[in-house]
């Protein structure tokens, strides 16, 4: 085999030039295209690139502080406390995620990530054996590269726009009461305080940046990037790395343990 041949993304070779066996176990390797060569669509080894924290700890400690401010921040709304338990317990399970990314653009949080990649399971089986496969693999967790980046561009975006306290607040106030999620019972309410949050946002930027008339459609713009960034993705980068992922019974203990009370004695009685 030539030296062109032997730094091509295996990927690319459709013939014989290697064989199955290799392909497959070498599809964690990375992409060494020929030079000059174009891209191709649809690379197994770029599909493949995952990504991991670079300071894993320090990272995942400031998401926690960022997180329990942001539920300090949700306690402290008077009319999410005038909802009714349940749409209380929807709003925040739903919301969490986009408001502690945008929490960490407020406290500036920045974080760097490493890339890894993960092995096929045909590998893992010939060099560790078939019974330990499962134990390989489940502790691997490995984050796509393309969403960690979606959260990075979102943080760079805020941060172009230097954002007030005052607009970040509006903006959490919009996330926060919405109106589509399914199960909620007072959505026309929601829906009025979400548009009474954006409105708020809208009065003030006039106000504020007399001079910039596009900056309320920049800030609902950078806001909408984060509907593609999964709550699953936050807690695979955030908190499992520090084992913290019950985030469920974190979010009633931070935030909703006196109103877990309340609903509790309610339900007894």
């Amino acid at each position: 085999m030539s030296s062109a041949c032997a730094d091509t993304c295996q990927c690319r070779n459709g013939g014989g030039l290697s064989s199955i066996l290799y392909k497959l176990l070498n599809q964690d390797g990375r992409d060494h295209p020929q030079a000059g060569a174009p891209p191709v669509q649809g690379c197994l080894c770029r599909s493949r690139r995952r990504v991991v924290l670079k300071c894993p700890h320090l990272t995942c400690a400031a998401a926690s502080v960022v997180l329990a401010k942001t539920l300090t921040f949700i306690k402290n709304v008077p009319c999410f406390q005038a909802l009714p338990w349940g749409d209380q317990l929807t709003l925040v399970r739903r919301c969490w995620a986009p408001l502690l990314v945008l929490g960490l653009a407020q406290d500036k949080v920045d974080f760097e990530t490493v890339e890894t990649f993960e092995p096929s399971i045909l590998h893992t089986i010939l060099t560790n054996g078939p019974a330990n496969v499962q134990e390989e693999t489940g502790h691997q967790h490995f984050l796509p590269a393309f969403e960690i980046q979606t959260i990075k561009r979102f943080l760079v975006k805020c941060w172009s726009l230097d954002i007030s306290p005052k607009e970040y607040a509006y903006l959490k106030g919009t996330l926060l009461f919405n109106p589509e999620l399914p199960g909620l019972h007072c959505v026309g309410y929601i829906q009025s305080l979400q548009q009474e949050a954006r409105q708020a946002l809208n009065e003030y930027v006039k106000t504020i940046y007399t001079r910039d008339q596009t900056r309320f459609f920049n800030l609902i713009i950078a806001l909408s990037m984060l509907r593609s960034i999964s709550a699953g993705v936050i807690i695979e980068l955030f908190f499992r790395p520090t084992g913290n992922v019950n985030i469920d019974d974190k979010l009633l203990d931070m935030l909703c343990a006196h109103s877990k009370a309340q609903a509790t004695g309610k339900t007894s009685a």
